[in-house]
């Protein structure tokens, strides 16, 4: 390791006089880009400014933030340590600069959420003008991406989720259920005869998931009701499996809430297949402004919708 990062803790603290706290930009940037380009073009600056700044901030503190690897930047446990500090200090910047403004509003910063494709789609991003129109200062980045999010390591500050997580240093409440039912388009049950059903879902094509969601509730109910009759078709997002539906190419388990708004019909509803919806929270951020913000829209945004996102009405 450079000696540059092992030096006494005098000589930390002599090297510490002589930060830039205006470096943190670049810190906050990359944290949360995950790139040295990422960051550079949403600072607006060079690369080479941007490596150049990282050095001198890492040299300043006598630690290492990130470590570096073909995927990009991941922070160390010194950076993730750091992190709520800097955006404190990203904060309390807008504060000043609100303050010397007149401005009154206090709620800025970045707030990073993870959640499900579909509760992002479909009940959080129509509701956010609301939440932009009011907190002009604060920027929010929506994480959908399938794999696990750990709030611990600050891969995101806040999650919405179906799944509670077991581990970490976090915050969880349960807001709420999402219900699924079976679901078809109206051609589909016109075009295969099926409008006037008993109830049985033999005659039905399913449209199912990819070995990777086999551990879906969703995935779990297909298999052990089809029995081993292969799906029509297999998909690994629901947002395909929402279009094939809507293309009539066979039922699927879908959310009552998304299903419902476009326009789809339920054939059979209470299969077994709710799950809770969980709001998790880095506990170290619990009593940020930014944080209770979002964690607020979100809870009353849930709330709201309670009764929709968790029931449905079967045809049968």
């Amino acid at each position: 390791m450079n000696k540059n990062y092992n030096q006494l803790s005098d000589n930390g603290r002599k090297r510490t006089s002589n930060l830039n706290w205006d470096d943190a930009k670049i810190f906050l940037a990359i944290a949360r880009e995950g790139t040295l380009s990422g960051a550079s073009k949403a600072l607006k600056i060079g690369i080479a400014t941007a490596s150049r700044r990282l050095e001198r901030l890492e040299s300043a503190l006598g630690v290492r933030l990130f470590t570096r690897d073909q995927l990009g930047y991941k922070l160390t446990d010194e950076g993730v340590t750091l992190l709520p500090q800097a955006e404190a200090l990203e904060s309390a910047g807008y504060a000043f600069s609100s303050a010397a403004q007149g401005n009154d509003i206090t709620v800025s910063g970045h707030v990073r959420l993870a959640t499900a494709q579909g509760l992002a789609d479909n009940l959080i991003v129509p509701a956010l003008p609301k939440l932009i129109e009011a907190h002009p200062n604060l920027t929010l980045e929506i994480n959908t991406s399938v794999s696990t999010v750990n709030l611990h390591r600050r891969d995101a500050d806040m999650a919405l989720r179906m799944v509670r997580p077991e581990r970490g240093n976090i915050s969880i409440r349960k807001l709420g259920e999402l219900g699924f039912g079976v679901y078809a388009s109206k051609d589909y049950l016109v075009l295969s005869s099926e409008k006037e059903h008993d109830g049985s879902l033999e005659h039905y094509s399913f449209i199912g998931w990819s070995e990777t969601q086999q551990h879906l509730p969703a995935a779990r109910w297909l298999e052990s009701t089809l029995r081993g009759k292969p799906c029509k078709l297999i998909t690994s997002n629901m947002s395909a499996q929402i279009s094939a539906v809507e293309a009539g190419i066979g039922v699927a388990v879908l959310p009552h809430y998304i299903a419902q708004q476009k326009g789809l019909v339920c054939v059979q509803s209470n299969i077994g297949c709710d799950q809770p919806v969980w709001l998790a929270i880095h506990s170290d951020l619990s009593y940020s402004r930014r944080i209770r913000t979002v964690a607020e829209f979100l809870t009353s945004l849930v709330l709201e919708n309670k009764d929709a996102l968790a029931k449905g009405v079967s045809i049968f």
